[in-house]
């Protein structure tokens, strides 16, 4: 009988790649795991796993069970949860996802705003690109993340927080930083300096500029808003920089100048998601709350860490705090 033990163990199993380290994480000996792995193979009558020189590499069948096991270890956990509620708004336990291009601006403010207003709640942070994060959300790896939305996953729910603007961030000696107000149209494919393909703040900059030639646009395989922003200041071409990350990413490098875009002004819509079966619904819309809270402290800040940095609407000097 394929017991939800061996479902948790493939699942430490594919998520590791590595017999001793999923052993670790499962508590249990190496020995021990591999003999639950070999019974888990024989009852579905097949491998799950091929043992190679170079570690494990997860089959086509280890992927369709493991898919259709995440969902099982999913509703176990939101059954298990369900005994959790009953102690208060969140409290106990909390695993959260965040995508990177929002995480280091927001978490410090999230986690002191969760510690004041929920000093029983114990949260875990993760974070990773979207996609991970929507995957192991359903899968119940994650309990809630913080994202980009809409997701346009229909095992998900969601709420959003805060709108976060988009800045375009160009060399200060070229063109862009002379106008009053940015332009999409005006910007260059092979000047649109983009993260590496699965964030999606790459996916958000595509969106804004449509008009720019896509195939000369240029990928550097980056990871962090920074290293693109490095790029910039080194005058090897523009990118577009969320209103919560203006400050800490530019560090007030004279080198780089902000532009506002011309109205209506392109934005993203943060928010939170959960998966529908939780039944933790409001102990995620009070995360929320706190997610809004968070990201409206977090522009505050970089409002009055920027005063002198430029950054050009119609001429004047910018408070990312305000709206025009």
């Amino acid at each position: 009988m394929i017991t939800l033990r061996h479902l948790r163990y493939l699942e430490a199993l594919a998520e590791t790649g590595h017999f001793g380290r999923a052993a670790e994480a499962a508590g249990i000996s190496q020995p021990a795991l591999s003999m639950q792995i070999r019974e888990l193979e024989r009852q579905l009558g097949g491998a799950l796993f091929e043992r190679r020189p170079s570690g494990l590499v997860i089959t086509e069948l280890g992927q369709q069970v493991r898919a259709r096991s995440g969902h099982i270890l999913a509703a176990v956990r939101d059954l298990e949860e369900a005994a959790t509620t009953r102690d208060g708004m969140l409290s106990g336990a909390l695993r959260i996802g965040i995508i990177p291009s929002l995480a280091p601006y927001l978490v410090p403010d999230l986690v002191a705003l969760a510690a004041e207003r929920y000093p029983r709640l114990k949260p875990t942070v993760r974070e990773t690109v979207t996609r991970s994060l929507t995957a192991e959300l359903v899968t119940g790896s994650l309990d809630v993340i913080v994202a980009s939305l809409p997701l346009g996953v229909s095992e998900l729910e969601e709420r959003a927080a805060f709108e976060d603007r988009f800045l375009l961030a160009a060399p200060a000696a070229s063109a862009h930083a002379k106008l009053k107000r940015a332009s999409a149209e005006r910007i260059q494919g092979d000047e649109l300096l983009l993260l590496e393909d699965g964030h999606c703040l790459r996916d958000q900059a595509l969106a804004v500029c449509r008009s720019a030639g896509t195939q000369q646009m240029r990928s550097y395989g980056a990871t962090s808003l920074a290293t693109i922003l490095h790029l910039v200041a080194a005058g090897q071409g523009v990118t577009l920089v969320p209103e919560i990350a203006a400050d800490r990413s530019l560090r007030r490098d004279p080198r780089i100048a902000l532009v506002r875009f011309a109205l209506p002004e392109p934005h993203r819509t943060i928010g939170v998601a959960w998966r529908r079966s939780s039944p933790r619904r409001a102990d995620f819309e009070a995360l929320a709350e706190l997610v809004a809270e968070a990201g409206k402290a977090a522009m505050g800040k970089a409002g009055r860490q920027s005063e002198n940095h430029e950054i050009r609407d119609a001429g004047h000097l910018w408070n990312p705090g305000s709206r025009p």
